[in-house]
């Protein structure tokens, strides 16, 4: 049987909790010889004492691993559009990138877009779903992949994977264990959803 084509892959994220992911799918992407030909993150930020610009965890991390990072302001604009089409990319991950992705950003890839939330969806819809679970006292959260839509979390749900919230979790130990969670199970989502294995919620 003749081996299917490489995928061409594209990552998203801004944020600490994106890492992990972004790792998970580049050791994905090598061991299958896919090619991961992009990582989009949000630009250098003033940071610290000095206000020094800083790149994002992503743009740091995409770096280490020899990645090609691009990091626009927006996605708004056609000239920004016309380089992601060209990528002709045929899966994107975004995971905490902080950029609304627009119809063409989301119409461009050949099987979609696919958001990484850091909740069990519907619940905590949105931004800063790990403090809001433990402000509302929560037992249980977890990881929701869905394929992304115009609307803000929104689309079909393929994968909810449970947490339990410890009783000495705080936010920060909470959105840990929820970045390792994501890294655990997004090579799993990303090979049961090239071979049509799962089934929108």
């Amino acid at each position: 049987m003749p081996r299917a084509e490489p995928l061409r892959l594209v990552f998203m994220g801004t944020s600490a909790f994106a890492v992990p992911p972004l790792q998970a799918l580049a050791d994905w992407a090598a061991t299958r010889r896919h090619a991961l030909v992009a990582v989009y993150t949000q630009p250098p930020r003033p940071a610290g004492r000095g206000q020094a610009l800083r790149a994002s965890a992503v743009h740091e991390a995409a770096g280490a691993l020899g990645l090609e990072v691009r990091a626009p302001a927006s996605l708004k604009d056609e000239a920004t559009q016309s380089a992601f089409r060209a990528l002709a990319s045929d899966l994107v991950i975004v995971a905490s990138y902080g950029l609304i992705l627009r119809p063409p950003i989301l119409e461009a890839p050949r099987l979609g877009c696919f958001n990484i939330h850091a909740s069990i969806l519907p619940r905590w819809r949105g931004a800063a779903p790990i403090p809001r679970a433990i402000e509302a006292g929560d037992t249980t959260t977890g990881i929701t992949i869905f394929r992304m839509e115009a609307g803000l979390d929104t689309g079909p749900m393929l994968l909810r994977q449970t947490l339990a919230i410890r009783p000495e979790d705080t936010a920060g130990s909470l959105h840990d264990r929820l970045a390792q969670l994501a890294k655990l199970v997004l090579p799993g989502f990303v090979d049961d959803l090239v071979a049509g294995r799962l089934s929108p919620v």
